[in-house]
């Protein structure tokens, strides 16, 4: 009889400590979802140059769980009126550069409740196919958004795309545009790494980069070759000021990204008029992977892909010194240009 009573005492405490747990789970949930629910505090930043289109912080703090539903296309006409949602054409485009930290600068400003990215590129305006399917395509594209707040997109192929410059500008004229970028040499081993990596995962042979960098005519670096032609970064920059000023351009410094996100990030947010709100506990370096990684919330993290961070084949030395001679002149005429410089050999 004792044994049963002791039993039963068991199965309740057992019940009980099930109960208590699920609650606690329930509540850290409950805590990590309102971080991003309730309004920090009261208005203090505009999007525009003019003050126009206040944002109210209230709606900037938003469900993703339901804009996923929404951008998977499993909302109702009725579900998307009543959470006043849009899909909205960007406000601010990265447009480069391939390898300098596209991906990576997107995900980060995500983490503002003012900014909705597009989770593809979408390669509307370097694609003939796609830019002849008209502007409502392009903006079909987009994820749905409250309307105060800002839709970004990326497209790395946009920076070196001649037509694309005067498509954006037929699209908007006063669009803020961003070009993050690294050192020309190690963007341009970058992009061979990817190419070099995908043509391995399809058992394919290619050439060493030291091959396709250096003319073997003539010794001098291939221009013809295009990660080294992309790496040139003022020829393609000269091309969009034909229709956009300067300061319409923000320029990210990849390499920086990388190493100390925060105060890049902070710049950003600075260039399109929006209130900061991305802090140190957003970012947290995660030494496995070697990279920062997102924090959300309490509950919701996120790292990159284990695509980035690739390990970069050995080059010879005399090759990258070539290199990084050639592309000397180009930086100091694009420091120039752009106001910034770094500190690239």
């Amino acid at each position: 009889m004792l044994f049963k009573q002791q039993a039963l005492l068991r199965q309740k405490l057992f019940v009980l400590g099930s109960l208590a747990i699920g609650s606690l789970l329930y509540l850290v949930a409950r805590v990590g979802s309102l971080d991003r629910l309730q309004p920090l505090c009261p208005i203090d930043g505009r999007f525009g140059p003019h003050g126009q289109d206040e944002i109210p912080l209230r709606a900037l703090q938003f469900k993703r769980g339901l804009l996923h539903e929404f951008r998977k296309g499993n909302a109702t006409k009725e579900q998307i009126r009543l959470h006043n949602l849009v899909q909205q054409l960007p406000k601010a485009i990265i447009i480069g550069v391939r390898k300098g930290g596209t991906r990576a600068l997107l995900e980060m400003l995500n983490l503002h409740p003012a900014v909705v990215k597009a989770s593809q590129e979408i390669h509307f305006f370097d694609n003939d196919e796609n830019y002849a399917k008209g502007i409502e395509w392009y903006r079909k594209k987009m994820p749905f958004s409250y309307p105060h707040q800002i839709t970004i997109e990326k497209s790395p192929a946009y920076f070196i795309t001649e037509e694309v410059p005067e498509r954006i500008y037929k699209m908007n004229s006063s669009i803020k545009l961003l070009i993050i970028v690294r050192e020309p040499t190690t963007r341009a081993i970058s992009d061979y790494t990817q190419v070099l990596e995908g043509k391995e995962r399809k058992n394919k042979t290619y050439y060493k980069f030291e091959k396709l960098a250096i003319d073997p005519n003539t010794c001098e670096v291939n221009t013809k070759y295009k990660a080294v032609r992309t790496s040139i970064y003022t020829k393609h920059l000269e091309r969009w000021l034909k229709y956009f000023p300067i300061e319409q351009f923000h320029i990210v410094d990849g390499d920086r990204l990388i190493t100390e996100p925060l105060p890049e990030l902070q710049l950003v947010e600075k260039f399109l008029n929006l209130p900061p709100r991305i802090s140190q506990y957003n970012l947290y370096f995660n030494a496995t992977r070697g990279f920062y990684c997102l924090r959300f919330n309490i509950v919701f993290n996120k790292c990159l892909a284990g695509s980035k961070g690739r390990i970069h084949p050995e080059v010879d030395t005399s090759v990258i010194t070539k290199l990084r001679k050639f592309f000397h002149p180009f930086n100091q005429k694009f420091y120039q240009i752009t106001g910034r410089t770094f500190n690239w050999p």
